[in-house]
C-alpha cells in the first residue's frame, strides 16, 4: 500500500472517531453549534471515502483508454469534497435559523465541550499529518482533505468559546448565532477547495515560480541547441506535463539531437519529480527567436 493511500485509509478512521465524539458532546448539550460541528465532521468522513476511492483509482498505470493516466481523478475527489461542505453549511443554516426563532437552554455545557475539545484537539494533529504529507506526496485530495480539516479546527475553536460564553451568560441565542457564523465559514472553505480542485481539471499551467525553474534548466542543459519555443505546462494529480519546441542546428544528427533531449528531460525529472515531457525537434528555420534561448 502506497504511503498516499495509507494516510487516506488513516483519515477515515479518525473522522469516524472525531465525529463520534462531537454527536457526543451534542447529545450532551443539545447545542446547535456543537451538533453544527458534528455534521461538519460527517463530511470529513465522506470526503475521506472519495479521496480514498480518488486516489486508488489515480495510481493505477496508463492503459489504452487513459494513455496519460488516470491522476485527474484526485481533482474529481477534491471538487466532490467541496460540493459536500457547502451542502453541510446549508444544513447547518437552516438548523441556526430554527433555533434563533427557538432558542433553547444547554444541558451539561461544560461536559460537551471538553469533549468537543479533544475532538478537536485530535482534529489539528491529522491536520498537520495530511497538509505535510500531502505537499511532499504532491497530492490534491490529501491537501484539499487537509485544509478542509483545518477550517473544522479553527471553527471548533470558535464554537467551544461561543458555546462556553452562551452557558456562562444564559443567553441561548447565542449558539444558533454562532452555528450561522460557522456555517458561512465552512461555505467559503467550501468554495476555496472547489477553486482549487477546478483549475486543475481545467489544465491550468503551473505556477511561475515553477515555470522559470523550468526555463532555467532548459536554457541551461539544451547546450547545442539554438532556442526552446512554444512551452506549455499542465498539472493532473502528482503529475506535471511539459512540451516545448526545440530548435536545433538542421545540419546535426538524429543522435546529437536526441542527446541534448535526454539532458533536458533528466535535469527536468531530477529538479520536478514526476513529469511527462513531450520534445519536438525542428530545424534552424523554424526559429522563432523567442521563448528560451540556451546558454
Amino acid at each position: 500500500m502506497s504511503p498516499t493511500l495509507k494516510i487516506a485509509v488513516g483519515s477515515i478512521f479518525v473522522g469516524l472517531l472525531v465525529l463520534g465524539l462531537k454527536l457526543l458532546a451534542w447529545w450532551l448539550t443539545g447545542s446547535v453549534a456543537l451538533l453544527s460541528d458534528a455534521l461538519e465532521s460527517t463530511v470529513n468522513v465522506a470526503t475521506a471515502l472519495a479521496a480514498l476511492i480518488a486516489i486508488r483509482v489515480a495510481a493505477r498505470p496508463a492503459d489504452a483508454g487513459h494513455p496519460y493516466g488516470h491522476d485527474k481523478a484526485e481533482f474529481f475527489s477534491a471538487v466532490l469534497e467541496g460540493v459536500m461542505i457547502i451542502v453541510a453549511a446549508l444544513v447547518i443554516l437552516r438548523e441556526a435559523w430554527h433555533g434563533i426563532l427557538d432558542p433553547a437552554p444547554l444541558n451539561a455545557a461544560f461536559d460537551g465541550l471538553a469533549i468537543n475539545i479533544f475532538a478537536g484537539l485530535i482534529n489539528a494533529v491529522w491536520c498537520w499529518v495530511l497538509i505535510t504529507r500531502g505537499r511532499r506526496l504532491k497530492s490534491p485530495a490529501l491537501l484539499a482533505d487537509g485544509h478542509h480539516l483545518l477550517t473544522d479546527v479553527i471553527t471548533s475553536g470558535g464554537v467551544v468559546i461561543g458555546v462556553a460564553l452562551a452557558a456562562l451568560t444564559g443567553w441561548a441565542i447565542l449558539d444558533p448565532i454562532l452555528a450561522g457564523v460557522v456555517a458561512v465559514n465552512i461555505l467559503w472553505s467550501g468554495w476555496k477547495v472547489m477553486a482549487t480542485s477546478l483549475s486543475g481539471l481545467m489544465d491550468e499551467a503551473v505556477s511561475d515560480r515553477t515555470m522559470d525553474q523550468i526555463r532555467a534548466i532548459i536554457s541551461d542543459k539544451a547546450t547545442g541547441a539554438i532556442e526552446a519555443h512554444d512551452l506549455r505546462t499542465r498539472h493532473a494529480g502528482t503529475k506535471t506535463f511539459i512540451d516545448f519546441h526545440l530548435v536545433v542546428d538542421g545540419s546535426i544528427t538524429v543522435e546529437a539531437a536526441h542527446d541534448i533531449c535526454d539532458r533536458i528531460e533528466q535535469s527536468l525529472r531530477m529538479a520536478l519529480g514526476d513529469v511527462e515531457i513531450t520534445i519536438h525537434v525542428e530545424p534552424d528555420h523554424k526559429a522563432k527567436h523567442s521563448g528560451v534561448l540556451v546558454l
